[in-house]
């Protein structure tokens, strides 16, 4: 006879067996039956919910997806960076560029409120024109925007604003229908007849180009000193009396048979400075 103990142990030994026999048996034919039914449904979700669960492959491949849908969120996060940040560059460069040329046109603004704000010794008519063109070959003479048709004649004389005074610039050599040629003082083929502040000494002044302006025919005698003031003369047939030219430089007496002085002068208005001129009327003047 066998002890019920014995009994006990085969009884959990057989249905020990039984169930690790069953179990391999019904995952088989489980998943027989998913592999013949249609996927679609719930059918579908359990595939997947068993894949990830009993194959590695498929839950490291699900991390790896991840994995990459996270690297390439944050390599988008970096490009659209990038493009903002290059973006943000360009428009602080042109607001540099914008900035710079808001200072150029307010000196031009300035400049131009100074030359409109030009009050005459005399009540003289003119136009006001601005340097439009240098020529390189003669660098003391300027194309002014304005010509014949705004009533500008050959032999004008022509104004210019320097340090808030005006000056004597130069002379209208030529004339277009809309553009003028104005030969400047400094010029070697520019003269007028000038008259010095002290003395009342008059000569007549020439440009030298390269070399400084100067006043020929200036007695020996006569009392010319630094500094002293140059203006237009009444015998000039070209220029209004009394336009100021500029001061005197300095004082040469060279050579023992020297019957004049050589009077050097620094003019007023600077060649390489004009950017607006105002040329009087031939009509304009007494």
């Amino acid at each position: 006879m066998v002890p019920p103990r014995n009994k006990t142990i085969k009884k959990q030994i057989y249905v020990s067996s039984r169930r690790r026999i069953l179990f391999p048996a019904a995952f088989l034919l489980f998943s027989f039956l998913l592999m013949i039914l249609p996927l679609e449904g719930m059918v579908v979700s359990v595939k997947a919910l068993l894949s990830y669960v009993f194959i590695p492959q498929v839950r490291l491949a699900h991390g790896a997806v991840k994995y990459a849908e996270g690297v390439s969120t944050t390599v988008q996060e970096l490009l659209n960076a990038h493009r903002e940040n290059r973006e943000l560059k360009q428009q602080i460069e042109m607001d540099h560029l914008l900035t710079a040329q808001a200072e150029s046109v307010f000196k031009e603004n300035e400049r131009l409120s100074a030359a409109l704000n030009i009050k005459p010794v005399r009540p003289w008519r003119g136009v006001l024109a601005k340097v439009a063109y240098r020529e390189p070959s003669q660098w003391n003479a300027v194309i002014i925007d304005k010509g014949s048709a705004d009533g500008i004649e050959e032999r004008s004389a022509v104004l210019s604003l320097e340090q808030g005074q005006e000056g004597l610039a130069g002379v209208v050599v030529e004339v277009m229908e809309n553009t003028a040629k104005v030969l400047l003082v400094r010029d070697e083929d520019f003269s007028a007849a000038v008259i010095l502040e002290r003395g009342q000494e008059e000569g007549l002044l020439t440009g030298g180009g390269a070399q400084p302006v100067r006043i020929k025919y200036i007695p020996l005698l006569a009392q010319v000193q630094k500094g002293d003031k140059v203006f237009t003369s009444a015998t000039s047939s070209i220029f209004p009396a009394g336009i100021l030219v500029g001061r005197v430089r300095a004082v040469r007496q060279d050579g023992s048979f020297q019957t004049a002085q050589t009077v050097e002068v620094e003019p007023l208005v600077r060649s390489a400075a004009v950017k607006e001129l105002f040329i009087i009327s031939r009509q304009g003047h007494p």
